[in-house]
Parts: C-alpha cells; structure tokens; sequence
C-alpha cells in the first residue's frame, strides 16, 4: 500500500525508540516481530521475556529489547519520578511505586524520562487506560487545550478523499465536544494531515446539513465550529457545515454546495460527536474492506497511541511506524535514539 509504504520508510530512516506495553497480547507480539524484522523502529516491550517467549514459542524476538517494571533495575528512581510528578494531586510515595507496576505507566515513564520516543497501546486496555497515565504524566503539548483522536483510514480502489485516503476525527475520545472543541479538533486534524502526509488539509465540518439546508442546534454547533476554526488557523482550508457525501463527492458537492475550496474533495472529516465518528470509521473499515490505524492521538507532548481492541497484527505494525513519524515531526529526541 503506497501511503503505508512512505510512512514505513520515513520511520525506518529515523530509527525511533517505541515502547509496546501489551506483551501478553498475539497480535501486539507477532506486530513488535514483523517491525523489528523490517527495523521499522527499535522496540521495547514491557514483561518478561522468557515468560513471552514461553507463551509464543514459535515467534522471534531478535531485536526486541524486554523491560519488566518489577525487576528494572531503576525501578526506585523511577517511582521517585512519579512521585514527584503526581505529589501534587496526593500521590504518597506508595502508590507511586504500586502505579509503575502497570506496563502502560511503567511505558509512559520511559518517555517522560527520556528513554524512548512513543508508545502504542490498546489491543487489549482500553483507551481510558492509555490515556490516563499519558495525560497525568506527559501532559499536553504547549499551547494546546484539548486532546482528541484521530483515524487514517485507506479505503481501496477509491479516488475519494486523497486517493483514498482520510482522517477521521475524533473517534474515541471527546463525547459531545462544544463548538469550541470542534474547532480545536479540525486545526489539530489539519495539522496531523501534513505531519503525517506531507499534503495539503481539506477540512470538513459534517452535520446532517449542508451550507443551511438543514435548521437546528446541532448544524448550529458545526457553523459556530467552522467560524472558530477560521479565525484559530485562516490559512486552513476549511468548510462546514456540510454532509458527508457533499463533503467528499464532486458531483454531490456541486449539487449541494458552490464556491466551496473543501466540498467534493474532502481528506479530513470532523464528526460533531463520537457517536458519529465512532459508528462511521466501523462501518468504512468494515464495508469498505479499508486499513483503519489507530485511534491516534493530538495533543500529547508525546506521541502516545491507541489500537482498537479489534485491531490486526497488520494494524498494530502501521500504527508504530506512524507513531514513529510523529516522534519525527514532534522533533522529540531521547537518549536512547541518541546513544544508538
């Protein structure tokens, strides 16, 4: 696949570091074998080897590198870290060590302290536990007042979108986001469109209407949301409120819409809620036999990534290596990458 190609290409070349939490896991395993192999990204995965290479004897771990957070040997400078970080919010030094026990914590650790670049998770937690620990200890990127996900979907043999080619957002996080939300999520979609791609954004703002074909509270949040997004990104091209066919189909959007620099030819379509967006990424990934990578995560100040529970092995690689470009992009240096 052409897209997945260059992203697994400038990912070899930057030789991240990516932390794998998830060692229980067949598909997360067989995933950290397949990107090792092909040195997508240097790896680490959170347990014990030879309790991994017991319950997987028939894969390879040639350079995977094994951390267990119970035998590591800074284990106590990390709990220190920890606590340090969380005192604040009542954090005794205990609980600091008992949370640095989980494989996720213990991960987004290993960024905060500088040893690895990103951290993909989620075959098997849910994206509340991801989240939590990225957010309590990573924090947000500066200037940043929401995080939102996003999905990359590749839908073949379609020349909608950008050859077939959209992010969707947001899909697994933000409930019913204001208009204000929305707008954060549009400029911060856009810009992962040219982090990850290198083209250009088409932002639509979906809604059940189409330029004032439809009155309502809810086409009045994505209009609100549309002017918002404007005025925080101009040079963005951006166009809402518009339904999703209008939003993506040529002929529809002539129909529907006129002057409009988006309709038609839409790459990046923000949903107004995460009913939408959840419901629609599954049945295009479903009915439209479409690679679906992530959810990924905007706004982070690490790259921090969630799977569906209902990912593939295949999924699980595409996801390090775009995890791996946005440590690129986010010119995140460690000392592991550093040193080699």
């Amino acid at each position: 696949m052409e897209f997945l190609e260059y992203i697994t290409n400038r990912a070899r070349s930057a030789k991240k570091t990516i932390v794998l939490p998830e060692s229980g896991d067949r598909r997360v395993v067989e995933a950290a074998a397949t990107a090792a192999a092909e040195q997508i990204a240097s790896l680490i995965m959170i347990g014990n080897r030879k309790k991994v290479q017991t319950d997987f004897p028939d894969i390879h771990f040639d350079g995977i590198q094994f951390m267990e957070p119970a035998s590591y040997e800074g284990f106590e400078e990390m709990a220190g870290e920890l606590h340090q970080l969380r005192k604040h919010k009542g954090m005794t030094e205990e609980q600091a060590h008992a949370m640095l026990l989980d494989p996720t914590t213990f991960g987004i650790m290993l960024l905060k302290m500088g040893m690895a670049d990103g951290l993909v998770a989620g075959a098997v937690n849910t994206t509340a536990d991801t989240l939590r620990p990225a957010l309590q200890i990573l924090k947000t990127k500066p200037g940043t007042k929401l995080v939102s996900t996003y999905m990359l979907l590749v839908v073949p043999d379609c020349d909608l979108g950008d050859r077939g080619m959209f992010l969707m957002s947001d899909c697994a996080l933000n409930v019913n986001p204001s208009a204000g939300d929305l707008a954060e999520i549009a400029v911060a979609s856009g810009a992962s469109w040219r982090q990850l791609t290198g083209g250009k954004p088409r932002v639509a703002m979906l809604s059940y209407s189409s330029h004032g074909s439809g009155k309502g509270e809810l086409p009045d949040k994505v209009i609100e949301a549309t002017r918002l997004a404007h005025e925080k990104a101009p040079d963005l091209l951006i166009d809402g409120e518009l339904q999703a066919d209008a939003a993506i189909v040529p002929e529809i959007a002539a129909l529907k819409t006129k002057g409009s620099a988006v309709a038609g030819q839409a790459n990046c379509l923000i949903f107004p809620d995460l009913n939408a967006g959840n419901i629609a990424y599954k049945l295009v990934q479903r009915l439209g036999k479409a690679a679906a990578y992530g959810p990924m995560l905007q706004g982070i100040a690490c790259p921090v990534n969630d799977l569906s529970r209902g990912c593939s092995r295949e999924d699980i690689v595409g996801v390090i290596a775009l995890t791996a470009v946005q440590a690129i992009e986010a010119g995140y240096e460690n000392d592991a990458t550093s040193q080699g």
